[in-house]
């Protein structure tokens, strides 16, 4: 295995490349100047003089930015074709990991295993969530993950989870309108964050490969962190970074007389609160 900054190189050869992504990195760079696994990998190959106009990575698929886990690149634009127009009878598993905070309530508590197969829509941040019955979308678009509980504890439950559909932050979305956040996930108003990081990982990729017809299994397991912690649960979590709140100054001496620029800027009540 090679390893280069933030990505491991589990296999190559000349049609593909399958990696270990780390967390925190893009799978691919809507900017030139921002590194992504995709930028990461060309330079492994630029380096190793293996990189050319015609032998260089392209994307088939893509895990969100803090998603850690194995991933695959072609390597030409014939195999990325070839791969992509046959990809749900090329790949045969794909497995997640991810360690969830328990809903409030027991009365919410998912079954051991099942299916949610809630549309998902996309807010204009382009962050994806299920709307609520009476909520009125522009669109939704079909969305099926599987799931099975791994461990359950007293605060969070490690889930293994597979995906009928592939769309943007589909796990994040699904889980957390069961009421199960991800650890780590600000953008789904988790309220534990232990490991600094979304607790999500792509765990296995299963594939024949497509030229050379072979059964291929990759795996990289999960932090074994996740696994002690789940099991000894979060009684008293330290509060997210996203969710403290600033730092405000107290002056004993009172505070400063509003002056006319001043009170043109804010309105009555800032005002009043001011005062």
């Amino acid at each position: 295995m090679k390893k280069h900054e933030k990505i491991d190189i589990l296999f190559e050869d000349e049609y593909l490349c399958v990696i270990n992504k780390s967390e925190g990195i893009l799978s691919v760079s809507n900017h030139s100047k921002e590194k992504s696994a995709l930028s990461l990998l060309e330079e492994i190959m630029r380096k190793n003089g293996t990189y050319s106009a015609k032998h260089r990575p392209f994307a088939v698929h893509r895990l969100d930015r803090e998603t850690s886990g194995v991933m695959m690149f072609a390597l030409s634009e014939a195999a990325q074709k070839k791969i992509m127009d046959g990809w749900h009878k090329i790949v045969t598993e794909r497995l997640y990991r991810a360690v969830a905070e328990n809903p409030k309530s027991k009365q919410k508590m998912l079954p051991l295993s099942g299916l949610i197969d809630d549309n998902l829509a996309f807010n204009a941040y382009n962050i994806g969530f299920v709307p609520q019955k009476d909520q009125k979308v522009p669109e939704t678009v079909p969305a099926r993950t599987n799931f099975t509980t791994i461990l359950k504890g007293k605060t969070h439950t490690l889930f293994e989870l597979s995906l009928d559909t592939g769309k943007k932050n589909q796990i994040r979305a699904h889980l957390a309108s069961k009421g199960y956040p991800l650890a780590g996930d600000k953008n789904y108003r988790a309220r534990t964050d232990n490991f600094d990081r979304l607790c999500l990982h792509a765990r296995t990729l299963e594939f024949t490969h497509p030229f050379t017809n072979k059964k291929m299994r990759f795996e990289v397991a999960e932090p074994a962190e996740w696994k002690i912690y789940v099991e000894k649960g979060d009684l008293h979590p330290k509060t997210p970074s996203w969710a403290e709140q600033p730092k405000t100054e107290s002056f004993s001496l009172g505070r400063k007389r509003l002056s006319a620029k001043d009170k043109a800027h804010m309105n009555f009540i800032e005002q009043g609160k001011r005062r």
